[in-house]
């Protein structure tokens, strides 16, 4: 199994390769865009806010300073752009359908929904480099309990100990910013 990119090819990409920098922003992508999705409110605000966040990854890799923070730092782009977007739309015109804003009790529990999600975000941010890798490639990136742990080279057990520490520390992390 493949994490979503390799050391190699985000030093590659640092160091200026063309190819490796297509490469990577084509295979992060669909995870972005995955991301992106669950934090928008449109659709096509999701897109958008997926073609910012590699924009930036296209423009500014040679800033990144560990190529296994690669996926935090795309997350908080898209998180950060998710949340201009909500800010711009305003409550005027409703996420630029041109539509009237819902009803007030409609639009507070779309923004409640939004700021949890930033918490949750937060909170996966702040976990451990071990425990967010393995949260982020199975519960976001959507990998197998099985090929997670072959990733990391641990066993299914260490793997599964781990995802559930990760979930309980997003969880307690929530509760307690809520």
């Amino acid at each position: 199994m493949s994490t979503w990119v390799s050391d190699q090819l985000v030093r590659q990409a640092q160091g200026g390769d063309t190819e490796a920098v297509r490469a990577l922003v084509s295979g992060s992508y669909p995870h972005v865009l995955r991301f992106a999705k669950t934090l928008c409110a449109t659709p096509q605000d999701a897109e958008d806010a997926a073609q910012e966040a590699l924009i930036i990854l296209y423009s500014r890799i040679g800033m990144l300073r560990a190529t296994a923070a690669l996926a935090s730092w795309m997350f908080r782009i898209v998180r950060n752009e998710c949340l201009r977007r909500v800010r711009r739309h305003g409550a005027a015109v409703y996420e630029g359908t041109g539509s009237p804003a819902p009803a007030t009790g409609a639009l507070e529990d779309d923004v409640l929904g939004r700021l949890e999600a930033e918490r949750v975000v937060a909170a996966i941010v702040a976990l451990p480099e071990d425990l967010r890798r393995v949260l982020i490639m199975r519960d976001v990136q959507g990998h197998s309990g099985r090929a997670v742990a072959e990733a990391l080279g641990v066993s299914v057990a260490a793997m599964k100990s781990r995802l559930h520490r990760a979930r309980e520390s997003v969880r307690a992390a929530v509760r307690d910013e809520g």
